[in-house]
């Protein structure tokens, strides 16, 4: 993928304080989708999760916390167990066939 195709992204945090995770949540929010706890769905190039990562920087204590992003490849594998919290169809890629 170059730095400005758009993939999918999992971003995952463990953020100490609870007034940060407040921010850290609601920021992501904006950018994506929840998929469980602490775990957000992005879809964005390389260039803009950079940025993202940039931002979300500036509202954690890197001593404390931390923040990973894994791009996903274009036809990810995956299993599940449990309730989703996402529909089935929410995003073409992820839906269970």
């Amino acid at each position: 993928m170059s730095q400005f195709d758009s993939g999918q992204w999992l971003v995952c945090y463990d953020i100490r304080d609870k007034r940060r995770l407040g921010r850290v949540f609601r920021f992501l929010k904006k950018q994506g989708v929840p998929v469980q706890y602490s775990v957000f769905l992005v879809d964005a190039s390389a260039a803009k999760m950079r940025r993202l990562l940039v931002e979300l920087g500036q509202l954690i204590d890197t001593r404390a916390d931390d923040v990973r992003a894994y791009g996903l490849p274009a036809q990810p594998q995956y299993d599940t167990i449990g309730q989703s919290m996402l529909p089935l169809n929410i995003l073409p890629t992820l839906s269970l066939q």
